[in-house]
């Protein structure tokens, strides 16, 4: 943990909240102790804003441009990569059963923005800034080619007759460390477009909509 503190060049004051944003579910419950799903929480938000106030400050064309570029760097294929950069991955305190696994793509983006929300807590926003501007946007040309199939079936729907649409996790199963969820995308809160499973909420958000999508013939144009 120290090695990690070290490389990001982090002045902190409570290591253990650190060691509580690298630790997954699995681990916890084999050893009771605190997950990170809380601090995952906060540092989604963390992140958000940051990013939206980068954005704003590139002072791109329009909302919509914002938006879409958001969704893209901010989504669970972008913060993988960004995690990649500091070897967070390595950090990881897993259960024995995932250790053996290895983490997956859900596991190493929640750490990451549990470490975000943990930077955010013990040293402030300023710190989560800094952080923020030393990892993610260096790196931000590595995530722009991402597609968000949210904002792309977001945009095809607005460029229609600008009906709304919604996302709706309708299961969960699987143990608490090893979740599984579905979503459905539905359009005016009553048709469902598209239905998507993934290891995170965000996930299955993704895949219902990329579903929607290969299943619709939006703005007559061909969805690959």
């Amino acid at each position: 943990m120290k090695a990690l503190l070290t490389m990001l060049n982090l002045p902190y004051k409570d290591e253990s909240l650190y060691e509580i944003a690298l630790t997954h579910a699995s681990f916890a419950n084999e050893n009771q102790t605190e997950k990170n799903e809380k601090l995952e929480f906060l540092g989604d938000s963390v992140i958000g804003i940051l990013m939206s106030d980068y954005l704003y400050r590139e002072d791109l064309a329009d909302e919509g441009t914002m938006t879409k570029r958001r969704a893209q760097a901010v989504c669970e294929e972008a913060l993988v990569k960004y995690a990649a950069t500091i070897r967070l991955k390595e950090f990881l305190k897993l259960g024995r059963g995932e250790q053996a696994k290895g983490a997956n793509d859900a596991m190493i983006a929640d750490a990451f923005e549990a470490l975000f929300g943990a930077i955010y807590l013990d040293l402030g926003f300023k710190w989560a800034q800094k952080t923020f501007e030393k990892i993610i946007v260096p790196n931000l040309n590595l995530v722009w080619n991402i597609k968000d199939h949210k904002s792309t079936l977001q945009e095809y729907i607005q460029a229609g007759d600008k009906r709304s649409i919604s996302y709706h996790i309708t299961k969960e199963t699987g143990p608490s460390h090893d979740k599984e969820f579905e979503a459905t995308v539905r359009l005016d809160n009553v048709i469902t477009l598209g239905v998507g499973i993934g290891k995170t909420k965000k996930e299955a958000e993704q895949n219902a909509a990329k579903d929607a999508l290969k299943k619709g013939n939006y703005d007559h144009q061909e969805i690959v």
